[in-house]
This record gives C-alpha cells, structure tokens and sequence, in this order.
C-alpha cells in the first residue's frame, strides 16, 4: 500500500467515530505524521464542536514537531466560519507543511477554497487520495450537497416465504421477523442516520418508538405520514422524548408527487439522511419513484403462509451476510 493512502485509510477510520453525531457538518478523519510517525490524531466532534483537524493539532504533545510533519485529512479542510474557527487558519498558524487531501469538499461554502487558501500561504497540498472511499464515508454529505436530498435508506425484514407481517395479529405491536442481533444492529443504524420515516398504517398497527432504545446514541428526527390525522394522539411518537414531524396535507400535497415533497421537506429541515422502516406502501412508493440510494434487507426464519407481501426492488447486491438465523441483504441503487 502507498504510504498516502496509508494514513488517508486511517483517515476514513477515523471518521467513523463521529457519525453519529457530526450531522449535518460530515465526519472527517485526520492524521498528523512526522518522521514516518502518527503524533496526532483526530475526528470531527459533536454539531458545533472541533473539526477533526483542531482535534488532531491538539492531540499532539510537542506542537514544534508540526513544522515538519504532514497532516492527512478525508476531506477538504474548511476555509470559513460557521460554528468554528477556520481550519485552514489552524493548519497555516502551526506551519504544518504538506496537506494531504482525500477529496474535496463541494459544499459552496468551501468547494476548493480551502485547498486555494493552503496553497497560497505556501503548503504543499496533495488531493485525490482513496478519493471514492472517502466520498463513500461522507455519503450522506455529498447527496446532500449535490442534490439536494437527504441520503435514503430502505429498510425491512421479511418472513422466509417473503412477507413483511402477516394479515392479522393478537396485540398493537410489531411482529417480529429477525432475532435479537438483527434489531439491536437496526437501532444502530437509526443513531447514524438523522431521521426515520414510516407511514400512517406502520404506527395505527404497530406503534412503534422508532427510537434507539437497544443501542447507545442519539434518537433520530421521527417523521410520521399521515394524511387525514388518523393516529391516535396516545401513540408513542407523539411523547416529548425526540424531535417528531407529522406530515398531514396541511404540509404536503398528496394529491402529487408525495415523494419528492417529503425529499424537499427533509432537505429544508436539514435532515441530511433517512431511513425509512415502512410499511409496504411506504417503501414501494420510493422504489417505484426511483428515489432511494440503498436498501438493507432482513430475511427471517418465520413461516406466514399469508399477509402483507414485501416490497419488490432491483438494484446492485453489495453484500450478504448471516447475522445468526437471519441473512441481511445490502442493496444499491443502479443509479
């Protein structure tokens, strides 16, 4: 392995741990190297805190060292304020003489200004290492910033004969098709993502929490359809415990392309990714719109003979994987 995509790799690592909580700022790993050694390492914070290169700088003990190392970064260090100082100012005050890039950042705000600023006050600047990789970590990020849309997520489980719940049921309350490995791992992808969708018909039959109770993290934005305020006020996703939209037709119109307007609704409340849960309406509906990035797929054990059938979709398969008696199915969309 080349030693630029060495550390970059470490990077995109790196970024993983701020996931979760960076949104709707991406996640950005960054590595400081002197001598063919890390001395610093660092990942974006929390919304409204250090960036991964302040953290980087200041985990290095001897700051003297910095005039002669590289930093790495996975995306394009900021050149403007937001909720925090530049860190192009940071990286130029301490000296740090080579930056090493892994993609550019294509938010407006920053698209190719920081990589300008570093280079006129004398840095070498390297971009474009393990450039899909990084873009990958940040997907979210970059479908936001280019078009427009939160990232979308399809998820659902389905019996071994291919139904998502069967056509009648003893309590309120999901029936479940996975073990209890599989719905601890789908509460943790709820804390990555910024928000959950279901459907009107999901919170009548199931009232669900759409929280993450089985995991450590945040609780994404619920974002609940209902068109003619048909859910019960007594539901769960009417406590205070997180951030809830109700979209009746006071807010969108349905009578047009639903779609797309929970899209535009997402992206102007800065939701910057959504994973929607169902039910089967729900999800064929952007299936047939065409408007998803990926989908996870469950397949239990359970044997319905009868029910709600599960949605149909195509798209690339880029993994498969046994997660005790279930296999999960990760799927892209071809576009």
């Amino acid at each position: 392995m080349k030693i630029h995509e060495k550390y970059i790799k470490r990077c995109i690592e790196l970024a993983k741990n701020g996931l979760s909580v960076a949104m709707p700022n991406p996640s950005v790993g960054a590595v400081i190297v002197c001598d063919g050694k890390i001395i610093g390492e660092g990942f974006t914070s929390a919304y409204g805190g250090n960036h991964a290169e302040v953290n980087a700088i200041n985990s290095v003990k001897d700051k003297s060292l910095l005039e002669k190392s590289t930093i790495y970064v996975s995306l394009e260090p900021c050149s403007h304020f937001g909720k925090t100082p530049p860190c192009c100012d940071l990286i130029i005050k301490y000296k740090i003489p080579n930056v090493i890039i892994g993609t550019v950042d294509t938010n407006s705000k920053v698209s190719g200004r920081g990589i300008k600023t570093l280079l006129e006050a004398g840095a070498n600047v390297t971009v474009g290492i393990l450039e899909a990789e990084c873009r990958e970590s940040n997907k979210r990020f970059f479908t936001f910033q280019e078009k427009k849309r939160p990232y979308i997520i399809l998820k659902w489980a389905e019996s071994a004969d291919g139904f998502i719940s069967p056509f009648s049921k003893n309590e309120k309350k999901p029936v479940w098709i996975t073990n209890t490995y599989s719905r601890q791992l789908v509460h943790k992808w709820r804390s990555e993502e910024a928000a959950i969708l279901v459907g009107t018909q999901t919170v009548v039959d199931d009232n669900p929490r759409l929280d993450v109770r089985d995991w450590t993290g945040k609780n994404p934005t619920r974002i609940v359809l209902d068109k003619n305020n048909r859910i019960s006020k007594e539901s769960y996703i009417f406590d205070i415990s997180q951030k809830t939209f109700v979209i009746s037709d006071k807010i969108i119109d349905y009578s047009k392309n639903v779609v797309l307007q929970i899209a535009e609704f997402l992206f102007k409340n800065n939701l910057q990714s959504v994973i929607i849960e169902g039910g089967r309406q729900t999800l064929q509906s952007f299936i047939d719109a065409n408007l998803w990035d990926e989908a996870r797929i469950f397949n239990g054990t359970e044997i319905f003979s009868t029910g709600t059938k599960a949605p149909t979709i195509t798209g690339r398969i880029v993994e498969k994987r046994k997660i005790g008696s279930d296999e999960l199915l990760i799927c892209l969309n071809y576009d």
